[in-house]
């Protein structure tokens, strides 16, 4: 750990590694601020299963983010320092029981702070469902590329692989994925490669990149992070899970969204088709509900680089204490 990591962490007046009893499975829980009277702002990250970039590990790499908000960084059950094999029985339902604990467990910490959730993709399924179940512990959600329904199965999705460079083999096994009346793991994996490869829907070239390698640098020389937590940032006990994807594949939020009663900020990717942006747009102007909003960044895509960060980091600023 560097000098400048290290007068980061020691001017924060929280930095602490907690640990938090959540769907009745041990887990341990970054909590970074520079003072005590911020507001709160629980990160729940994509995946299912890839804690990045604000993970356990990172204490001391934002501290723009912590000058600004008390982060809570949270490796959900599975993945990171939190690693372990899935129940194969484990659902979304489970994984939404353990946000709402989180919550609980920090608004006990903090009581009289204000509580946000950031949620990006597979997070913000979690953070939609909380705002359902329990909007009296929130203050509000900022959600970076908002699964809504048919995820990565949209007919936008669809006809923008349809019209990419990708092989005819591909477009041939494309269009058999999206017939197909049974969506399993197989299939996203085919489908989510494919967005990856043939098209902006994960990242736009136009978009100046994160420094990921700064972050991963970051990560492994972590005062809280082994190897083991490092490596298990990838390779972990979703791996082997099919039933979360399963279960995502048929989720529909739209009722959900439509009814939120808290301050529900979505940012999307222009490009994003992954949890496509003109149907989140079109939902969010058909909706007319106050609480929700979207705004959409040119020439950003689902997985965030500096603008899409840069988006994010604005929205936190723009919290009240």
């Amino acid at each position: 750990m560097n000098r400048q990591r290290k007068a980061i962490i020691e001017a924060n007046k929280i930095s602490t590694v907690e640990e938090f009893v959540l769907g009745g499975y041990p887990q341990k829980v970054l909590i970074e601020g520079k003072s005590e009277d911020l507001p709160v702002v629980i990160t729940l990250h994509g995946g299912p299963g890839s804690p990045i970039p604000f993970c356990v590990g990172a204490r001391g790499l934002f501290p723009e983010f912590t000058d600004n908000c008390i982060l809570v960084s949270w490796d959900q059950y599975g993945c990171g320092i939190n690693n372990a094999k899935l129940p194969d029985d484990i659902s979304i339902s489970d994984f939404v029981n353990m946000t709402i604990k989180l919550i609980e467990e920090i608004k006990k910490r903090f009581p009289q702070n204000a509580v946000w959730l950031l949620g990006m993709s597979w997070g913000s399924v979690l953070s939609a469902m909380a705002a359902k179940y329990s909007p009296e512990l929130i203050d509000g959600v900022i959600a970076y590329g908002q699964v809504l329904y048919q995820l990565m199965q949209s007919r936008e999705t669809i006809d923008a692989l349809m019209k990419s460079k990708a092989p005819k083999k591909i477009k041939a096994e494309i269009k058999a994925a999206a017939e197909s009346k049974e969506y399993n793991k197989k299939m996203a994996m085919k489908l989510s490669s494919a967005i990856r490869k043939y098209t902006y829907g994960y990242n736009n070239p136009k978009e100046p990149k994160a420094e990921v390698g700064k972050i991963i640098r970051g990560i492994l020389t972590s005062p809280d992070y082994k190897f083991k937590d490092f490596k298990a940032i990838v390779v972990n006990g979703y791996m082997k899970n099919t039933r979360l994807i399963t279960e995502l594949s048929k989720l529909d939020l739209r009722e959900t969204l439509k009814n939120v009663s808290v301050p529900y900020h979505i940012i999307q990717g222009e490009t994003d088709i992954v949890t496509c942006t003109n149907s989140i747009v079109s939902f969010v102007e058909d909706s007319d509900n106050p609480y929700l909003t979207c705004k959409v960044i040119p020439n950003s895509a689902h997985i965030p680089g500096v603008n899409g960060m840069q988006a994010v980091f604005e929205e936190i600023c723009g919290i009240k204490k």
